[in-house]
């Protein structure tokens, strides 16, 4: 079949790079270079040249076989990162690293918090009683509901797993409290983090996540467009016609490998189902700044982590991380490297080498009801979808999302053969 992929993200890349041997393919990409959340930045910083990622960053083998297989396949290799994290809460006066004793006692006061010894027998208790959620299918439950009902303390709902919550999926406090409990509890039980002992080691790419897109393209036999966003998508009995800067453009069909709400945007007359299930799994942005203004990181320096979270006393705003790519990338420089999520206002400008504004998937109760749904929308009217918003939001789950499209069209394909 001719083929049209929307999006060169990980799900479009994975997608084309499994479609080319046996279909013509054509990737059409609105920015200016592909890879998608894959951001990698060259920086000339005490006279090397540093390659320092901003979106993708972090990997383990446990928890993304499929992409590892594909990392594999194309030679790149992997270099074992570190995975620690700290929380600055401003309102609880809250500062310590959640990795070793030295981390813990940054701040030695914390040895005479009540409060912080609290929030410590808490999180021991969230590892022991938190599975429980995993026997029921309630998705309805949110995660600040259940600390509350459970009696957790503040130190730990508000110091911890909040901010935890918030940073894994780039949002505010007050929407981690909403995110869905059991969903929340099943992505740290499957990435064994609800342990403190044989959790798995984390990798990033060696030389920069967009490493695996330049080998990928290298190795990919279709056509990849640039700076060609689409504009519309129109179906029709006779297959798929595709509004371009460059004019209409005809295909048998298309993989929409964009964000959901970017696919419904797309489609001339989407159907009822596609309404119900794209319009319910939102996006939110975020300002990412890559600089090195170390007020961003915490107060104390034994604290510093490669995860810092900051809650400020506005918990309606986004709580604030800061990624120490030095620790992260094994960074062969002492400038420290530091990307920040929406701390834009409280960094020095003469601290800053660049910015970037990423959309992240966000996640409710609706959104786990339209996630089921993907068989009643992909493959129907030429049109299949894939992208990491059918998962957690992380690149395996792109991976997989795009897996499973290649095997619907290939089926198809073959059915249609025969």
């Amino acid at each position: 079949m001719k083929l049209a992929i929307i999006g060169s993200g990980i799900s479009g890349l994975t997608a084309a790079w499994h479609l080319q041997h046996d279909h013509e393919v054509t990737v059409f990409e609105a920015g200016d270079k592909p890879g998608g959340h894959t951001d990698t930045h060259t920086l000339d910083i005490e006279g090397q040249q540093v390659r320092v990622d901003s979106g993708f960053i972090v990997f383990n083998r446990h928890n993304y076989p499929n992409f590892c297989k594909m990392l594999d396949a194309l030679g790149v290799e992997a270099q074992a990162s570190d995975m620690s994290f700290s929380v600055v809460h401003e309102g609880l006066d809250l500062v310590y690293g959640a990795a070793g004793l030295g981390r813990l006692l940054a701040r030695k006061r914390n040895l005479l918090r009540p409060d912080f010894y609290r929030m410590l027998w808490d999180l021991r208790r969230f590892y022991r009683e938190a599975p429980a959620l995993l026997d029921s299918d309630d998705d309805t439950l949110t995660l600040g509901e259940y600390l509350d009902q459970n009696g957790y303390s503040p130190a730990f709902s508000e110091g911890h797993i909040l901010p935890m919550a918030a940073a894994l999926w780039s949002s505010s406090m007050d929407f981690a409290r909403h995110f869905p409990a059991r969903y929340f509890v099943a992505f740290m039980a499957n990435h064994r983090m609800l342990q403190v002992n044989e959790r798995p080691q984390w990798l990033t790419v060696r030389g920069g996540s967009d490493t695996y897109v330049q080998a990928l393209i290298r190795q990919f036999r279709g056509t990849l467009l640039t700076r060609q966003p689409v504009h519309a998508v129109r179906r029709h009995a006779g297959g798929v016609t595709l509004l371009t800067e460059a004019g209409p453009a005809e295909f048998d069909g298309v993989v929409m490998a964009c964000h959901s709400d970017q696919a419904l945007a797309l489609l001339d007359h989407p159907s009822a189902a596609e309404q119900a299930v794209l319009g319910n799994i939102g996006y939110a942005s975020n300002h990412v700044t890559v600089h090195h203004d170390v007020r961003q990181l915490p107060p104390a320096r034994a604290a510093w982590a490669s995860w810092n979270a900051r809650v400020t006393r506005d918990a309606r705003s986004h709580c604030q991380v800061s990624y120490w790519m030095n620790l992260l990338q094994n960074l062969p420089v002492k400038t420290p490297v530091i990307v920040s999520l929406n701390a834009e206002h409280q960094i020095d400008p003469d601290t800053i080498w660049l910015t970037r504004t990423y959309a992240h998937p966000q996640y409710t109760t609706e959104t786990l009801r339209a996630q089921r749904r993907h068989a009643d929308i992909s493959g129907q009217q030429r049109t299949w979808y894939c992208g990491a918003y059918w998962g957690w939001g992380f690149h395996e789950d792109g991976v997989r999302s795009a897996l499973t499209v290649v095997d619907q069209i290939q089926r198809e394909a073959t059915s249609h053969a025969a």
